[in-house]
């Protein structure tokens, strides 16, 4: 692993400022992951708190992870341990493997939930995998599952239109977003919070439910790709990068 430190941090010109910027299920490893236009959207924002909630990995085979993963971790890393007035926090999700070695990676605490608070109001980000038990109860059929729709992304790579297709058609997925964001809403309320941020289902989604609002910051796999921001002016927004 090369990542070097640098006493200084590369931002875009056009910044934005935000509170909290929110990105879940990067996959860096994935044939398919865009850790490098992620990381062109992490630079043009200041932010008070960076979340990368879950999956940042695909896996803990570094073998796999390409020249812009690479550059992207050393850029986390390089702002987690920066002395600026920001934070980066990461949320383990069900793909990332041993908190101990992802937080020897970057060099940050690797966290179950993280629970904060902004305007007097309580905000809850943990990934998600938590709320499916078709994942555990199924493992073999979802990696079977998970290496087809690998493929028919690779296959069509450029605008994504099949696979987001089969994506926003297929029952079983959508019964996932939706069952996942109603008990995640439940979940939220037993902790008081009034937001909630979720990724795994890699399919964005907002919803409000009891007072709630549920928040899926969907993946860096697929095209578009989201993210989320909160900040005073605007309130939450979901956000997309093609």
């Amino acid at each position: 692993m090369n990542m070097e430190e640098s006493e200084e941090i590369e931002y875009d010109e056009a910044i934005e400022v935000v509170d909290t910027l929110i990105v879940s299920d990067i996959h860096l490893g994935s044939e398919v992951s865009r850790s490098k236009q992620l990381l062109d959207i992490i630079k043009q924002f200041h932010f008070k708190r960076l979340i990368l909630n879950g999956d940042v990995f695909d896996d803990l085979n570094f073998k796999r992870l390409s020249k812009s993963d690479w550059k992207f971790l050393s850029y986390i890393r390089k702002i987690s341990g920066h002395k600026v007035d920001s934070e980066v926090i990461w949320v383990i999700g069900n793909h990332d493997g041993v908190a101990e070695i992802l937080s020897h990676l970057l060099g940050i605490e690797v966290l179950e939930e993280c629970i904060w608070e902004f305007e007097n109001k309580k905000y809850l980000a943990l990934h998600g995998h938590q709320f499916d038990s078709f994942i555990t109860e199924n493992a073999r059929l979802t990696d079977i599952a998970s290496y087809l729709y690998l493929l028919l992304q690779k296959v069509d790579s450029e605008q994504q239109q099949l696979s987001r297709w089969v994506k926003r058609t297929s029952k079983k997925w959508l019964q996932l977003s939706d069952s996942s964001a109603d008990s995640a809403i439940a979940y939220a309320k037993k902790k008081d919070a009034q937001f909630v941020f979720c990724g795994h289902t890699h399919i964005p989604l907002i919803k409000e439910h009891d007072g709630i609002l549920y928040c899926n910051s969907g993946c860096w796999t697929d095209r578009p790709s989201h993210y989320i921001t909160i900040c005073s002016r605007h309130g939450i927004q979901l956000r997309e990068c093609f």
